[in-house]
């Protein structure tokens, strides 16, 4: 082992002066016997001026924290000073000598960052108490000498089941949290007979034992007044809820129901009309935009449920934490923040039918309720035992592929055949194009209504509009109608004003055809009528055979000939 042959004991006083901290020492009775370090900078007091006096005559401040230190009994105390302009965080020591207490100490250092944090602690609208692992008060505030009737000074180095003791609030948090070492709530009376709402938690240290707790309170009459308006405002949440579903459904009645022209369409809604009068569970399947929700509010309004709810929920757009809250409700106090029970959406639509959308997304765990519900028409609340029973329909819709869920493990097979009693597919509109100019009309006089615009759509532009795929289907359509219902000019949609997109097929640009064909027929015929159509137009607009066959580019004795075969006037006898 190496050991050092010689060296210098520095002037640890010396030492101690260019250190950032401040060290004053008491004699037993409390005078001043020692001045070092920074002390002189913050108290502006030479040593020189306070030697041997009493701590009490000349830093009443600190002698209030020595005070608290006394009375705690204890070797070894925490402690802060605070001052107009800084705060200064320390600790007291005692110093025994041969088991006679011969000095006092407090080292002190300051610390800008917790002046700040002195001064949100005491703006606190809450009342915040610290105390350490025992339960003894470290830090008090000014709304803590508001409740319990002491000051500040009184509260330091005192015990909370002390100051329960002496009638400063009632009853004391603190053993239960020493006990059980965890959060703790609950409600105190204080000296001032002011109800309080206490929250106690505990900070451990890594052995698991205490180092300090952080009291929280505030007025209980303030708690509750929020309690109500929470209470209040998720009731009138619920009732502008089905408000707003009643006028929808009201909406949507004064208003024409989906254009229905092709074959298949029409089977589809036949068979709507005949399923609205059983309360057999529908599965609408088909790609998003197709218009499975039209089909599901038609069930209801065809059904004998009709003046009851019609409650739409999109299970794709709500987290998968919030589906089961939503759809089943919940108890008071089934989760944090759950102040008030809460009706769930098949409750909300007792008597009526719940329009489940992208049923595929609901998650596996709340698949088990639904299928319980699906069964019998019973569910339980979240964080309830109480079996509930409503008569609510149930119609599902998706656009994916359940089967192959169901393959995946993310979809419930049992759950796939309670939904699919009566499936009905919804073709896409590339499907359906006759429907195209319909639904354009249909559309535009929805918007011409509501924006005041009156505009119609130039046959050619419809053409192009028919010939598009449409992946988005009649929602996508809507969006556009109404998109150049607002930004095309003048009264009439024409082809230019279409975006890029629907005129222009990859690197082609479609073209509106000149003859359109309405209807099948012999092909001769349909000839003989172009000829006839043609010839008619160009006579009516030029009244001269030589100007009609440069138009039509052929010969004017055929002009001359054709004329007089399909008109018959004798227009084309002069040559």
């Amino acid at each position: 082992m190496k050991t050092l042959d010689s060296y210098t004991v520095p002037d640890f006083t010396k030492l101690w002066n260019q250190m950032p901290y401040g060290m004053l020492v008491l004699s037993p009775e409390g005078y001043v016997t020692g001045w070092q370090g920074e002390l002189e900078n913050w108290f502006l007091f030479k040593e020189s001026d306070i030697i041997r006096k009493h701590l009490s005559d000349v830093l009443p401040l600190i002698f209030s924290s020595y005070e608290s230190f006394l009375r705690i009994g204890q070797e070894y105390w925490e402690t802060q000073i605070r001052t107009p302009s800084f705060s200064l965080r320390g600790e007291w020591k005692r110093y025994i000598e041969g088991g006679i207490h011969t000095a006092d100490f407090l080292v002190l250092r300051r610390d800008e960052q917790y002046f700040e944090l002195e001064n949100i602690f005491d703006t606190s609208f809450d009342e915040i108490l610290v105390t350490d692992g025992e339960g003894r008060i470290l830090r008090a505030g000014p709304k803590s000498e508001q409740l319990y009737g002491k000051t500040v000074e009184e509260l330091l180095g005192m015990k909370t089941t002390d100051l329960a003791e002496l009638g400063g609030f009632t009853p004391s948090l603190t053993p239960e949290i020493i006990e059980r070492r965890t959060k703790v709530s609950g409600i105190q009376v204080t000296a001032n007979g002011k109800k309080l709402y206490v929250i106690g938690n505990p900070v451990c240290n890594p052995d698991g034992s205490i180092h300090r707790i952080i009291f929280n309170s505030r007025e209980y009459e303030e708690v509750e007044l929020l309690r109500q308006r929470l209470e209040t405002t998720e009731s009138l949440l619920d009732a502008y809820r089905i408000e707003l579903e009643k006028l929808k459904q009201n909406k949507e009645e004064t208003q024409p129901d989906m254009v229905v022209l092709s074959p298949e369409m029409q089977q589809i809604y036949q068979l709507a009309e005949r399923m609205a009068h059983v309360d057999s569970t529908i599965l609408i399947i088909g790609e998003s935009g197709v218009g499975k929700g039209m089909i599901a509010q038609r069930v209801h309004r065809s059904s004998h449920r009709h003046d009851k709810n019609f409650v739409h929920i999109n299970c794709g757009a709500l987290p998968e934490t919030l589906i089961e809250s939503e759809l089943f409700g919940y108890e008071k106090g089934a989760f944090t923040g759950a102040n008030t029970a809460k009706k769930g959406v098949l409750e909300i639509a007792d008597g009526g039918t719940v329009f489940l959308d992208e049923i595929g997304e609901v998650p596996i765990n709340v698949q088990v309720k639904l299928l319980q519900f699906l069964q019998d028409n019973t569910f339980r609340r979240l964080g309830g035992n109480q079996l509930m029973t409503v008569n609510t329909r149930i119609i599902a819709a998706t656009n994916q592929d359940l089967r192959k869920r169901i393959m995946e493990g993310r979809f419930r097979e049992d759950l796939f055949y309670r939904l699919h009693v009566i499936p009905i597919s919804v073709p896409p509109l590339r499907r359906r194009q006759e429907e195209i100019p319909a639904l354009i009309q249909h559309f535009a006089a929805r918007f011409a209504k509501k924006y005041g615009l009156v505009k119609s759509f130039h046959e050619d532009a419809i053409e192009l509009l028919t010939a598009y795929d449409w992946p988005g289907n009649v929602r996508e359509l809507e969006n556009m109608v109404e998109r150049l219902i607002v930004t095309s000019e003048g009264n009439q949609v024409l082809p230019h004003h279409l975006p890029v997109g629907i005129v222009k097929d990859g690197d082609e640009y479609r073209v509106a055809p000149v003859v359109k064909v309405k209807g099948l027929c012999p092909l001769k015929q349909a000839v003989e009528e172009v000829e006839k159509q043609l010839l008619s137009m160009a006579y009516e607009k030029y009244e001269n055979t030589y100007r009609c066959a440069e138009v039509l580019k052929v010969n004017q004795s055929t002009v001359v000939r054709k004329l007089n075969k399909y008109l018959g006037t004798g227009k084309g006898e002069s040559i």
